[in-house]
């Protein structure tokens, strides 16, 4: 039944990477639980949690039932660690339901998307489960950011929305804290991973070590505040991965996003409240 299968297992079995490709009918549990020695209540786990995959041909899914019956040259994937899968995700902050989509407030340390490690802690993922109702991914938010975002819940609103941002016609605004005392407006227009990005940010606040930043962007690159920050010479409070010497929780939150109404076509705003913006005084409260 097995035609390759690769291991990447640590003691006690609590992380485990197999590849299995199916040499006869059998349902998914049947076969991981006879190539990979997880038990089955552990197999169907991963599936419900999105640790397992299915490749039929060249398309590539989540396999979520463990009843499902594959036939020879299917490829069954599990990415197995007990370590995330035991982890519960934090909860996002409904603000506005509009039930077409739903505007949230992201907490740090919550995805925007799964891994291949599984998708619970994906935002889209929790939502469906707080709210019962299908939820699309529309837009991303750094995983360690917090702040708000948009999901959609027919797919008609999904396409709409996604179709702002493609488009350029959302507005987003962040708030960061930034080191370094910046006194005027200045911005970065240098290109990420070969795509157009341009960040402008306005100073609000700043004494001699941090400067509260007001950042508005167009684009949506991968990590485009906290790059274009770096490379300006201010790098995020807590963002040691583009230069950060403070040892804190990344300051930078979405304050506000403004779209057009999939319902309405309307203009309309959606703020966080000024409670869960950032302030310097409450990073130099952090800091004793």
């Amino acid at each position: 039944m097995i035609k390759e299968i690769s291991f990447g297992v640590e003691s006690e079995m609590t992380t485990l990477e197999a590849a299995i490709t199916c040499r006869e009918s059998t349902t998914a549990v049947e076969l991981l639980a006879l190539n990979t020695g997880l038990s089955k209540s552990n197999i169907k786990r991963s599936m419900r949690l999105g640790a397992v995959w299915l490749q039929k041909k060249s398309k590539l899914i989540r396999l979520r039932r463990a009843t499902t019956l594959l036939k020879p040259g299917d490829r069954v994937s599990i990415y197995y660690s007990e370590r995330i899968l035991s982890d519960l995700p934090p909860l996002p902050v409904i603000m506005d339901d509009r039930r077409s989509y739903t505007i949230w407030q992201k907490p740090s340390g919550l995805l925007s998307s799964g891994t291949r490690f599984g998708d619970h802690f994906a935002i889209n993922r929790v939502v469906e489960k707080l709210i019962n109702r299908t939820t699309f991914l529309i837009h991303r938010l750094d995983k360690f950011a917090n702040g708000i975002m948009v999901l959609g819940h027919t797919k008609s609103t999904a396409a709409n929305l996604s179709q702002q941002f493609r488009q350029r016609s959302v507005e987003k605004t962040y708030k960061a804290i930034v080191e370094g005392r910046l006194e005027r407006h200045i911005q970065s227009n240098t290109p990420l991973g070969g795509k157009q990005a341009l960040t402008r940010i306005y100073p609000l606040e700043s004494d001699s070590t941090y400067t509260l930043v007001k950042v508005q962007i167009d684009t949506g690159r991968k990590h485009q505040i906290r790059r274009h920050l770096s490379i300006l010479g201010f790098p995020v409070v807590g963002d040691r991965q583009y230069g950060s010497s403070v040892n804190s929780e990344l300051v930078l939150t979405a304050t506000s996003l403004t779209l057009n109404c999939p319902n309405t076509g309307r203009r309309v705003k959606f703020s966080l409240p000024q409670a869960s913006h950032p302030r310097l005084a409450d990073l130099k409260a952090e800091q004793g």
